[in-house]
């Protein structure tokens, strides 16, 4: 059994750290700068350099959608939503990027589960 000493020389060992906090990107913001589609996904391109990508079997209306009617999407001014606007195409939906990222609070169903 370790000396009480010992254990104390373990736990206090200090590494150096590379980089400051300073060195790192923590977005603050998600906006979208391009959409891409393949045959099972939506891809979002962010401004700041991510990309999402969400199955379009998460959203019916472009799952079942022709896939160049996926591609007749707008992005909105402000850059946090893709609409299909069903007087330019076969589709009439909304996709808001805040929906994909992060975690949503449980339902009240979902927490009676837990």
């Amino acid at each position: 059994m370790p000396t009480k000493e010992k254990q104390s020389e373990q736990t206090e060992k200090w590494y150096d750290i590379a980089y400051p906090a300073s060195a790192y990107t923590f977005p603050h913001e998600a906006l979208i700068h391009r959409v891409r589609f393949d045959k099972d996904h939506m891809y979002l391109e962010l401004t700041d350099g991510r990309v999402l990508s969400v199955p379009l079997s998460w959203i019916p209306t472009l799952h079942n959608a022709a896939p160049e009617e996926r591609e007749k999407y707008e992005i909105s001014q402000d850059r946090k939503m893709i609409i299909w606007d069903p007087d330019k195409c076969s589709i009439n939906d909304e996709v808001r990027i805040d929906d994909y990222l992060g975690s949503l609070p449980a339902s009240d169903s979902e927490q009676g589960q837990q």
